[in-house]
């Protein structure tokens, strides 16, 4: 066990430098493969032809179009789990054309915005993020049924009983990835039950 252990502390530092380089180029590659074109055409134009110049061709339009199909969504995570909102709104910012991005990403980064909405009390935008991402479809079939839930919630809070139960209801049978929130959307029906029968209710005793 002993003897494994500077081995292990090698690896996992070479791990963690690897990472912190992969998240530079995410960071980066844009810049990186705008200069990398730049150096390709001036290689081009100065008799070196094109046939030499194809590899940094190609290298800079991966670099270009990784950057706005892909997107930079990879560096949330850390920033995400420390708490940092206005480092993950940074990142969120980065991205000039979301409509570029692969479509199950495009998904992720509206309901990150959703959430981050939420967070901020603004629900208007909160629900208008979360709708774009549920018409897109969610990785998981667990990310759709926690983004119909919040959804169905905030209709809740509107007081739009009828759409919050039609929201409800589709993240029941798409799935919520933990028991808190399935107890929730469980215990939000009852309430909609509860107010559906008071209504009736309210309603033989006018009759």
């Amino acid at each position: 066990m002993v003897a494994g252990t500077p081995s292990n502390a090698i690896f996992a530092a070479l791990k963690s430098a690897s990472m912190q380089f992969y998240n530079l180029l995410i960071r980066y590659r844009l810049w990186i493969g705008c200069v990398i074109l730049i150096g390709a055409v001036v290689l081009n134009l100065t008799g070196t032809g094109f046939w030499p110049s194809f590899p940094l061709y190609f290298i800079a339009v991966i670099a270009i179009f990784t950057h706005f199909f892909i997107g930079p969504l990879r560096l949330i995570q850390e920033p995400m789990e420390k708490g940092e909102v206005d480092k993950v709104e940074k990142i969120l910012n980065s991205v000039w054309f979301p409509n570029l991005l692969y479509t199950p990403i495009r998904s992720t980064y509206y309901t990150i915005k959703g959430n981050l909405a939420m967070m901020q009390q603004d629900f208007d935008a909160a629900e208008k993020h979360l709708k774009k991402s549920s018409s897109l479809g969610a990785p998981m079939p667990e990310a759709e049924g926690a983004n119909k839930l919040q959804l169905g919630m905030m209709a809740m809070q509107k007081g739009d009983i009828k759409q919050a139960e039609g929201y409800i209801r589709a993240a029941i049978r798409a799935g919520i990835p933990d028991k808190e929130s399935e107890a929730v959307a469980y215990l939000s029906m009852c309430q909609i039950f509860m107010n559906k029968a008071d209504r009736n209710s309210l309603r033989a005793a006018k009759d």
